[in-house]
C-alpha cells in the first residue's frame, strides 16, 4: 500500500486538486445563489433547483474548459520535451487520456444535475402563472404585463406548452442539442463501440464541434433573471418582499426590474477551444506535407510494413504518429506506432490488419499480389506527427524493462534499433545499462519480422562484448500437439527452432513473480523503467507487480510503471 502510495502520490494530489477545485466551485456558486438578494425573487420562484442549475452550470463551464487540453496532442508533445517537465511530472502526461475520460465522467454527471434542475424550474416557472403557487409568485409572473416594465418569469402564460417552450427558445434548443451530443459521443466512447466499431467512435467524436458551439449559444437565452442593480437600490427587498401588496404604491417599494445574466460560459472555454483550433491547424498543414512511400512489406503473420519518407521529419524512438489515407477514407486518421530508429533516413510503421480501415490500406497498398510495386502505383498518404509517448523515456534509466503482447512490440522495435544504432557509433554515450525485454505471441508467424531485428542487434552486442547489456525473453502463448513434439526434438540445438536466436523461446505465460524477483535481486537500489504496450487486462497484472516488488525505503529497488496509449 505505501509503495502505491508512493508512486501515485502526485497523481493523487492532481486528482483531489481537480476534485477539490470542482466542490470549491460548487459550494461558492450554490451559496452566491443562496444568499444573493438579486436572486431573492427568483428563489421564490424556483426554491433551491436555482442554486443547483447554476451550482453545476459553473462547474461545467470549468470542466468544460479542461476537457480539450489533454487531447491537444502538439501541447503534450512539446510539454514532454520541456526542461521544466521532468520526473514524475512528466509521467502525468501518460495519463492525459486518463485524465480527459475523468473529465468527460464529471461533465456528464454534472449535465445531468444541470437539466433535472432546469426541468423542475421551468415546471415552476409555469406553476407561477396560477395564484395556487402563492400570492408573491402570482404577483412576480404577472410583473412586465404592464408598458415598460421587466418580467422575471420567462414563461408569460399559465396554458403555456412548456416542451414546446423549450424547443422553441435559445437555452432549451441549444440545451435539448448539447445534450443529446453528449449522450452519443459518452455512449459510442465505451470500449465495446472503439474495439469493433472504431470508426463510428471517430465521427461520432467530432461531434464535439456542435457541443462547443451549442454550449458558446447556451447562455444567450438567458433563462435565469435576477434584480437589476439599481432597482435594489431603490426597492428594498428585505421589506418590500412582506409588503407586495403595495409595490407601486409606496415610494420605497417600486415595482423590482429585472434583467437576464450574461453569456460567461465563453470566458472559460474560449482560450482552449482558441489552442485547440490551432492545434488542429497545425496538425492539418503537417498533414498536407507529402509523403512518399519507398517500400510494402508483407508478412505472412498478417502485419503490413510500410516505409516512408517525408521532408523535415525528426522522431525520437517509442513516438507515434497518425496515418491517413484518402484512398480509404478522406476524415479517419489511425494512430501506429513508428518501428524505424531516428538515425534511419526513413521511418516504418507495422500495421496488423484487423478490421474494415487496415483491411482496405493493404488492399489499396496491393499488397496481396506480393511483389514489387512502383511508387507511383500506391495510394498517397498523409502523416501527422510524431507525437511524444511512455517509451521515448527507455533511456532516462539506468535499467529498462520492455514488455510487449502481439503487435504491442513496435515502440520497442524503434527503441531497441536505436539501441543498435546507438552501440554502432563510438562517440555515443549511453546512460542505460540493461534491458530486459519480454514479448509474449499467440502465434510462431508473428514473431517473424522481429527476429531479424533481434538478430543483429543480437550479433552486434556479441562482437562489442557487450552480450549481457540486452536479456529478452520471447513467449509463445499459443501451440498445439504437433508444434510441441517438433519443439522438443530440437530443443538441444544451439539456435532456437522458431527465431533463430541463441535465446531458446518460452511455451506457455511467463511468471511475472519470479522474473520481477529476480530483476530487483539483481538491481537492488535501483529505479527500473517498467514499459509496456498491450492490452488493459496484463497492464493492470503489471501494475500491481511493480507496485508489490517497489521498496518504500529510498535507498531500495523501485518499478517506475509506464503504459502506451494512444
Amino acid at each position: 500500500m505505501g509503495c502505491w502510495i508512493l508512486s501515485e502520490s502526485l497523481s493523487l494530489i492532481l486528482l483531489l486538486a481537480w476534485l477539490g477545485l470542482n466542490v470549491y466551485l460548487f459550494i461558492d456558486t450554490f451559496q452566491r445563489y443562496e444568499e444573493e438578494d438579486a436572486y431573492l425573487y427568483t428563489r421564490v420562484m424556483l426554491g433551491s433547483s436555482l442554486s443547483w442549475a447554476r451550482a453545476s452550470a459553473m462547474c461545467l463551464n470549468f470542466n468544460c474548459m479542461l476537457i480539450l487540453l489533454p487531447v491537444s496532442r502538439n501541447l503534450i508533445s512539446f510539454l514532454r520535451g520541456s526542461i521544466c517537465c521532468r520526473g514524475a511530472l512528466k509521467k502525468q502526461l501518460d495519463k492525459s487520456f486518463t485524465f480527459h475520460k475523468t473529465v468527460a465522467y464529471m461533465i456528464a454527471l454534472l449535465t445531468i444535475i444541470h437539466v433535472v434542475a432546469h426541468l423542475i424550474n421551468i415546471e415552476r416557472y409555469n406553476m407561477s402563472q396560477s395564484k395556487e403557487a402563492g400570492e408573491l409568485q402570482y404577483k412576480l409572473s404577472c410583473i412586465g404585463k404592464n408598458p415598460n416594465e421587466s418580467y422575471l418569469n420567462p414563461i408569460r402564460n399559465y396554458k403555456t406548452d412548456t416542451t414546446k417552450e423549450m424547443l422553441v427558445t435559445i437555452a432549451g434548443a441549444t440545451g435539448l442539442v448539447i445534450t443529446l451530443v453528449l449522450i452519443l459521443i459518452m455512449t459510442s466512447s465505451t470500449e465495446l463501440i472503439r474495439k469493433s466499431v472504431y470508426e463510428l467512435f471517430w465521427y461520432i467524436h467530432h461531434f464535439s464541434i456542435i457541443f462547443f458551439i451549442g454550449l458558446l449559444l447556451h447562455g444567450a437565452g438567458q433563462m435565469i433573471r435576477s434584480q437589476t442593480l439599481q432597482s435594489l437600490l431603490l426597492h428594498n427587498v428585505t421589506y418590500c418582499k412582506d409588503h407586495y401588496y403595495e409595490w407601486g404604491e409606496m415610494e420605497q417599494c417600486p415595482i423590482p426590474e429585472f434583467s437576464g445574466n450574461k453569456p460567461a460560459t465563453w470566458k472559460w472555454i474560449l482560450g482552449p477551444m482558441a489552442l485547440y483550433i490551432c492545434e488542429r491547424i497545425i496538425r492539418f498543414c503537417r498533414s498536407q506535407q507529402e509523403v512518399v512511400i519507398t517500400k510494402v512489406v508483407t508478412h505472412s503473420s498478417g502485419v503490413l510494413e510500410l516505409h516512408m519518407k517525408k521532408r523535415g521529419f525528426k522522431m525520437q524512438p517509442g513516438q507515434y504518429i497518425f496515418l491517413q489515407c484518402p484512398a480509404v477514407s478522406r476524415l479517419e486518421w489511425h494512430p501506429f506506432t513508428l518501428t524505424s530508429a531516428p538515425e534511419e533516413d526513413f521511418f516504418t510503421v507495422h500495421i496488423r490488419v484487423v478490421g474494415d480501415w487496415t483491411g482496405d490500406l493493404f488492399k489499396a497498398c496491393l499488397a496481396e499480389k506480393k511483389v514489387f510495386q512502383e511508387p507511383w502505383k500506391l495510394p498517397r498518404l498523409a502523416v501527422d506527427g510524431p507525437f511524444g509517448a511512455a517509451a521515448t523515456d527507455v533511456f532516462h534509466y539506468q535499467v529498462s524493462v520492455c514488455i510487449a503482447a502481439g503487435i504491442g512490440v513496435t515502440p520497442f522495435a524503434s527503441v531497441l534499433k536505436s539501441i543498435w544504432y546507438r552501440f554502432c557509433d563510438p562517440d555515443t554515450e549511453l546512460k542505460l545499462e540493461k534491458v530486459y525485454f519480454y514479448w509474449l505471441c499467440r502465434d510462431t508467424c508473428a514473431f517473424e519480422w522481429f527476429a531479424d531485428l533481434l538478430l543483429s542487434l543480437e550479433a552486434q552486442l556479441l562482437e562489442k562484448g557487450r552480450a549481457h547489456f540486452l536479456s529478452y525473453h520471447l513467449f509463445l502463448t499459443n501451440w498445439d500437439e504437433s508444434q510441441a513434439t517438433h519443439f522438443a526434438l530440437h530443443r538441444d540445438e544451439t539456435q532456437d527452432v522458431i527465431t533463430g536466436l541463441r535465446q531458446k523461446t518460452f511455451y506457455g505465460r511467463p511468471n511475472w513473480d519470479s522474473e520481477f524477483r529476480q530483476i530487483a535481486d539483481n538491481h537492488a537500489s535501483s529505479n527500473i523503467g517498467v514499459f509496456f504496450c498491450g492490452p488493459k487486462d496484463l497492464s493492470k497484472i503489471l501494475r500491481k507487480t511493480c507496485t508489490f516488488y517497489s521498496s518504500v525505503n529510498p535507498r531500495g529497488v523501485y518499478f517506475h510503471f509506464n503504459k502506451e496509449s494512444f
